[in-house]
């Protein structure tokens, strides 16, 4: 009788183990979602609150498919490792699809075509494309594309590369004149420069033709990235998509 006490136990225990996983987004499981929140206008805090394109998006898929999440704000560098050890199962952080992201995370269709440029100081006449970055200090984010693209870039023409945690401190970088130009994805400089004069502006072409993904831990997460695409889908379908762009970077 005993042992039959102690199997039954360890049974029970087994299923409610089970039962409080969070890699499928079924009911009831709570989807840790990792976001970069120095990044408007895709992911942002005012007053306390989580605001922004991504954040907007991401709950209204979740709301759309049935699942429950927590947003986890940190620094973008972190993000594709807190996926690969299972601390986040999502995650939406104006993130660009690339080949070598691809190859450690899974990645949803895309949402959001964005694309580097270059910005530099209002007052500066001299750069105009990056045939024009001859010794010059470039200003990036860690982590980013924008990142490899300027290191990329400091190789064929000899420029130093300046690292920042934060948007907002590459952009006061190149402001103050401590670097001669930074490279960001262009929705999100052009969003900073509308919302104050931070005294930049943005020059040339656009560099690339990055596009945003979500993106889940690798060969882990099959079903939570099909409800991911099937919700972005429907909101695309249904016009709640282009409602929320248009909330944050105009029709």
């Amino acid at each position: 009788m005993k042992k039959i006490n102690i199997f039954s136990l360890l049974l029970i225990l087994s299923l409610l183990l089970a039962a409080c996983g969070t890699s499928g987004g079924k009911e009831g499981d709570v989807v840790k979602v990792g976001v970069d929140t120095t990044y408007p206008p895709f992911e942002f805090e005012e007053k306390g609150e989580q605001k922004g394109i991504d954040i907007e998006l991401i709950k209204a898929i979740a709301k759309d498919q049935g699942f429950k999440i927590e947003i986890e704000p940190m620094d973008f560098k972190g993000i594709i490792p807190a996926l690969q050890t299972g601390e986040l199962d999502v995650a939406i952080a104006g993130m660009s699809i690339t080949d070598e992201r691809k190859k450690v995370v899974d990645f949803s269709k895309p949402y959001f075509d964005a694309g580097l440029t270059l910005v530099v100081a209002k007052d500066n006449g001299t750069i105009q494309s990056p045939d024009d970055l001859k010794g010059k200090k470039i200003a990036v984010k860690k982590g980013t594309t924008g990142a490899k693209f300027a290191q990329d870039l400091a190789k064929e023409n000899g420029a130093d590369v300046v690292q920042f945690n934060d948007s907002p401190s590459m952009f006061q970088e190149v402001s103050n004149g401590n670097a001669d130009v930074l490279i960001e994805d262009y929705p999100v400089v052009a969003y900073a420069i509308a919302q104050k004069d931070l005294g930049l502006k943005i020059v040339g072409d656009r560099l690339n033709g990055d596009q945003y993904g979500i993106a889940v831990q690798k060969g882990e997460n099959e079903e939570l990235l099909k409800k991911i695409n099937k919700g972005l889908a429907e909101l695309k379908k249904n016009g709640e998509y282009d409602k929320i762009v248009n909330k944050y970077l105009g029709e």
